[in-house]
């Protein structure tokens, strides 16, 4: 297949295709080590990571299969679970949490074990937003908390969901490696040319490997494929959206409506009207107009 169809300069992070690309794959993971590290600590903490295997099965047959787009460890052992969700689920934090116990899980040993767990982090990166309440507040790190100290009950298990739709700020405001990686994640398939704010050697590395060009024809034809299924899944989900307001406009009108004719037969009936020329007046029913 040739460029045909694809008429950007960098890879969409949002496709399968793409966030592996970046991500999870070894000879780009210092990729993954920059962005957990911005993320997560602030500073150089993870040297290194070791990809483990991203599918996993539940101790029984029956136990269901949980798959991760990232799953790593570090130098300390500690464990990371990192998601690109495109779209929100009706149960996507209880999926986190379910997820978050396969590596809990797998840390026990046989024989004498004193439970001493390694740290687990899952981190989602979602392409939507869950809370309404806050428009500038996108960042949550979530922990097991002590709700009458108000202090941290357990620190080795840290959720963090990134609320992206929320994300908004412009090249020149991006200050931290944090920011930067937020930028990128938003914006680096819209992107014509690489912004000057992004200038060092790990983003050397991102873009390189991101400019679609460059890819080998197998390279093309998967991401393609992936950038197919995300724009078609993206349509349907922006059909449901779109159809699901215009049906609560349309409710909004018909309830408008309603209140309205109830408010005219209350006023006709203690006016001493007939019910029939109510009926008539509003369309309401005799049964609806007589309990007013």
């Amino acid at each position: 297949m040739g460029m045909e169809g694809i008429q950007d300069k960098y890879v969409n992070p949002y496709t399968d295709f793409g966030f592996k690309l970046l991500f999870g794959t070894a000879m780009n993971k210092e990729l993954l080590i920059s962005f957990l590290n911005a993320l997560l600590f602030k500073e150089e903490v993870i040297k290194d990571v070791t990809y483990l295997n991203a599918e996993h099965l539940g101790t029984q047959e029956y136990d269901r299969r949980a798959v991760f787009d990232v799953y790593c460890e570090n130098e300390k052992g500690e464990k990371f679970l990192v998601e690109m969700q495109r779209g929100e689920q009706q149960f996507f934090k209880d999926r986190s949490v379910f997820y978050s116990t396969f590596p809990i899980r797998e840390q026990a040993k046989r024989g004498e074990w004193d439970y001493e767990l390694k740290a687990v982090y899952v981190v989602g990166i979602l392409n939507f937003s869950f809370d309404n309440s806050d428009e500038e507040y996108f960042h949550h790190e979530v922990k097991l908390v002590d709700l009458y100290t108000h202090k941290v009950f357990y620190d080795k298990l840290t959720f963090v969901y990134l609320e992206m739709p929320k994300f908004n700020k412009t090249e020149d405001e991006l200050e931290s490696m944090f920011d930067k990686w937020l930028f990128v994640l938003r914006n680096l398939a819209s992107l014509l040319e690489r912004p000057r704010a992004l200038q060092n050697r790990v983003f050397d590395r991102l873009f390189e490997t991101a400019e679609i060009a460059k890819f080998t024809k197998t390279e093309l034809s998967e991401y393609w494929d992936s950038l197919k299924n995300f724009r078609d899944w993206y349509s349907v989900i922006s059909t449901a959206e779109k159809k699901g307001r215009e049906e609560g406009m349309e409710k909004g009108r018909e309830e408008g409506e309603k209140k309205k004719a109830i408010e005219v037969a209350r006023y006709l009936k203690s006016s001493g009207t007939s019910i029939e020329l109510i009926v008539g007046a509003t369309g309401l029913s005799k049964e609806e107009i007589e309990i007013l």
